[in-house]
């Protein structure tokens, strides 16, 4: 650890800002121990941490380091010539971020799409896809506060990074020294050379006409789109231009953005955290309601490389209340099953595609409308690998994807979640509903009572220290070793261990296989139908429960979700 610290401090490679950096934190060995002590480690989710010096943290230097790791994976795999796409958010340090790694590329003699200004992450999925690319690279950390910035790698299906790749990567950093290996072409030289490409408003076009054409029924925003109330804000990120631009073409005429959440920021000044699952961030759009005296209907927040998208509307009494994640994902369903059936346009053997975390309301409509739901692991390129099958096998049609933490695909242009064409389809949703006559907030309510209810809640509980991965791992062998026969007084029927494969009736002793690759992930089917599901983040130190919580009645699913609320406080 101390050998690192003072490398950097010796290397004629690191810059004297970031010396200067280092020195002020001389002497502090807990510091010191926190930035290089651990490695940041390249999973599938890529990089994520906070922006300091270190080799624990995101900067130039762990940046440049990576992308040598993934510059050998794409060399060993030939694929030199069709080249990279790269993009980024509106975070501090993004650009430089974006620019580092194609240099890192360049100077492998791998060929650099390079987006000339901040897009949307489901663009650079689409990128890729469009230009025949082997990889992407996006810069982002979605929804962190501030300080952090992120590092998303993904592969030619426009997928994150499946594990085995990831593991090469991760294995080549290692043996790679992050100074004296990592090679870097400087990036107008590059330019100049013709192997690092700008791209920019031909992509964009391209990315808009595949968005429109996840329209369901179109004719509604065209017909209701200028009478239509809708806010919306990018939370100073990517989504600020591409996200009005579609629903201007789409028909909706009279959109307003929030002035104060409109420019992109990485200060993100406005709020605390950029996450359209809060609902503070809705809090300057709503202001504008009220002051300007409009009747909003419905408030669309998108999260800083805009892949997610949350939303607001007024229920039966005027007030504005959120949807979940899971809310909006089943109001989906259900009119994407009614609007493609009453438009003549359903595919054949149609299929939703959702995270097991997710509540079971969508697969409760798809059961009812004949549909096929199938269930993946957490991570969007679970959902991007069964679109690839069905396009290759031909065995089902996409019809939708989605998670419950507010990503949603539309179409099989991209293979990660596009909170701009999830835009523009709640848009068109809240159109149709007021063609006849429905809010949405009515419309969920039809759905609840058709189908049941389901309601959720999800606990972050955040792990410390100077190795969070390794007591989160040491915390899930224990959850492992224990197990629960009940949970919050509801007996467990079935418990699932994705890490094992296996699923165990507590009924019988009868097992079978969960289908679906290895995880770290417990899953418990209670008697109920309720679902309590524990899991640790694969970007930062916590370990995730999920509460699928079902009843009969609203106030009975309020007093179930909160029973098991109270049960999760004893575990953690």
């Amino acid at each position: 650890m101390m050998d690192m610290y003072n490398k950097w401090l010796s290397s004629p490679v690191v810059d004297e800002e970031t010396k200067e950096e280092l020195r002020s934190i001389a002497g502090n060995e807990e510091e010191i121990t926190a930035r290089f002590g651990v490695p940041m480690e390249f999973g599938t989710a890529g990089l994520r941490s906070t922006m300091t010096a270190g080799t624990g943290r995101m900067n130039v230097y762990t940046v440049a380091h990576n992308t040598a790791g993934l510059a050998k994976l794409i060399l060993d795999n030939g694929g030199a010539e069709r080249g990279v796409a790269i993009a980024y958010d509106s975070r501090i340090n993004s650009v430089e971020f974006a620019k580092v790694s194609a240099e890192v590329l360049a100077a492998s003699g791998i060929k650099v799409f390079y987006f000339e200004s901040l897009r949307p992450t489901p663009e650079l999925s689409f990128a890729i896809l469009h230009l025949g690319c082997i990889a992407g690279i996006n810069i982002t950390a979605s929804h962190n506060a501030m300080e952090y910035n992120g590092y998303k790698a993904y592969w030619e299906d426009g997928a994150q990074l499946p594990p085995d790749h990831a593991a090469v990567v991760s294995a080549t950093v290692a043996e790679l020294d992050i100074f004296d290996d990592v090679k870097k072409l400087p990036f107008d030289e590059g330019v100049e050379k013709g192997i690092i490409n700008i791209i920019g408003s031909e992509v964009d076009e391209a990315y808009i006409k595949c968005v429109l054409k996840c329209g369901v029924c179109p004719q509604a925003l065209r017909d209701y789109g200028d009478s239509l109330n809708i806010i919306y804000t990018p939370l100073h990120g990517a989504g600020y231009k591409l996200v009005p631009e579609v629903l201007k073409r789409a028909g909706v005429t009279n959109l307003r953005l929030v002035p104060s959440q409109a420019v992109p920021d990485g200060r993100f000044p406005t709020v605390k955290s950029p996450n359209p699952e809060s609902k503070a961030c809705f809090v300057p759009g709503m202001d504008m309601a009220k002051t300007e005296n409009i009747d909003c209907e419905l408030i669309l927040a998108t999260d800083p490389d805009s892949d997610r998208v949350g939303i607001v509307v007024k229920d039966d009494k005027g007030q504005f209340v959120p949807f979940s994640g899971n809310q909006v994902g089943a109001l989906l369903i259900e009119y994407i099953i009614r609007g493609r059936r009453e438009q003549g346009t359903m595919p054949n053997n149609p299929c939703v595609i959702k995270s097991v975390v997710s509540s079971e309301l969508g697969q409760a409509a798809c059961d009812a409308n004949g549909v096929t739901m199938m269930n993946v692991l957490t991570g969007f390129k679970y959902i991007g690998e069964k679109i690839k099958q069905f396009e290759q096998d031909g065995s089902y049609g996409f019809l939708f994807g989605y998670e419950e933490s507010y990503g949603y695909l539309p179409g099989t242009y991209a293979r990660d979640k596009d909170a701009v064409a999830a835009s523009l389809l709640i848009a068109e949703m809240a159109a149709y509903y007021k063609k006849n006559g429905k809010t949405l907030y009515e419309a969920l309510t039809e759905v609840y009572e058709k189908y049941g209810y389901y309601k959720e809640a999800g606990i972050s509980n955040v792990v410390t220290g100077i190795d969070p991965m390794k007591t989160m791992r040491e915390k899930m062998a224990e959850l492992r070793s224990t197990g629960f026969k009940e949970i919050g007084g509801i007996a467990v029927e079935r418990a699932r261990d994705y890490k094992s494969g296996k699923i165990v009736s507590l009924k019988d002793g009868g097992e079978c296989d969960t289908g679906l690759p290895t995880a770290d992930m417990l899953f418990y089917e209670l008697a109920d139908g309720s679902r309590y599901i524990i899991r640790p983040s694969g970007t930062e130190p916590k370990i995730k429960v999920y509460i699928l919580a079902k009843a009969e009645t609203e106030a009975a699913v309020d007093e179930k979700l909160a029973s098991l609320t109270e049960f999760t406080k004893t575990v953690f």
